[in-house]
């Protein structure tokens, strides 16, 4: 895997956070197309835990069919990056030095700040480009990101992948997105977006979720 080549750049569009936004789909970004699912996974402590293991190791883009061409940590001292509350106020991280975890094959798990790039196709779809992470969450009921765009993607903006164990034991995986279309043939034809993006939804689940043949 290559690593260290990017250059230091923002993301490139202006709604950062935006995906935690509680009315997202009633009031997307400027000239974007939102888009919202949520799942049961299943219940308890464990399934929790195994989920929350897969999200933050890359589980979901590479069982999307994407591969993480490039990682590039953040610079400076690690850290878990600011995450929301119900009504999209932002919430300081709790701990400002987080322990930078690898898979086996030695890609770092998730963690703020963090560049990557991702290279595949769905249905013949580009979907991959520059991204960085704008956050990451681990909290004892709550595991979850937020990927922007940087650059080098045929849409600008954000998704958010989040795991939430809720009081009634109940494992709730929810992938939500804000896609403005950037490349020429997605700006004249929109729905190639929102089937792209269907597709990747899908995708995400199925390698979350041991539920996916019948979701809730």
């Amino acid at each position: 895997m290559r690593r260290g080549t990017f250059k230091d750049e923002t993301v490139d569009y202006a709604a950062v956070g935006a995906t935690q936004a509680p009315d997202l789909m009633q009031y997307p970004p400027e000239r974007s197309i939102p888009a919202e699912s949520s799942w049961r996974i299943g219940s308890g402590e464990s399934r929790f835990h195994t989920a929350s293991e897969a999200l933050m190791s890359w589980t979901a883009q590479r069982g999307a069919g994407l591969t993480l061409a490039d990682v590039r940590p953040a610079s400076g001292p690690m850290y878990s990056g600011v995450s929301f509350d119900s009504e999209g106020n932002p919430i300081a991280p709790s701990r400002m030095e987080v322990e930078q975890r690898f898979d086996s094959d030695g890609t770092p798990f998730v963690s703020g700040g963090m560049t990557i790039q991702l290279e595949g196709r769905v249905r013949g779809m580009r979907a991959g480009g520059e991204l960085r992470v704008i956050f990451a969450v681990e909290e004892p009921r709550r595991v979850g990101f937020a990927l922007g765009t940087v650059g080098d993607s045929v849409v600008s903006g954000e998704e958010s992948f989040m795991l939430d164990w809720h009081d009634n034991d109940e494992v709730w995986f929810t992938v939500r997105a804000f896609d403005r279309p950037v490349g020429l043939f997605y700006r004249l034809f929109p729905r190639l977006v929102r089937r792209r993006r269907r597709e990747l939804f899908t995708r995400y689940l199925r390698a979350i979720s041991p539920l996916y043949a019948t979701p809730a």
